[in-house]
């Protein structure tokens, strides 16, 4: 008998911090259009994820996916980095 598992969630985003050890943390912005009055809004969340190579800079942009909780915040891993930042361009990154 095999087992399926269910598809992870992936989420897309850019590195706004690499202090902690074999943490990173990611924030990610959706767009949405306004149920009431239709114009369209940004909002932004953090994410704190595992980098096990500890890999990601700050300015990267890194593709996230949900995993078992590793600790009291992080429930996300580190799968890639889509885009290396520039040295010089973390300050234009948030």
């Amino acid at each position: 008998m095999t087992t399926t598992r269910h598809a992870r969630r992936v989420l897309q985003g850019v590195v706004t911090s690499t202090k902690g050890a074999k943490t990173i943390t990611v924030s990610v912005e959706r767009t949405f259009k306004h149920p009431k009055y239709g114009k369209y809004v940004r909002k932004r969340k953090k994410y704190m994820a595992h980098d096990e190579k500890e890999e990601a800079g700050v300015g990267d942009t890194v593709e996230l996916a949900s995993t078992r909780p590793l600790s009291k915040l992080k429930r996300w891993r580190l799968v890639r980095i889509l885009d290396k930042a520039v040295l010089g361009e973390e300050e234009t990154a948030r």
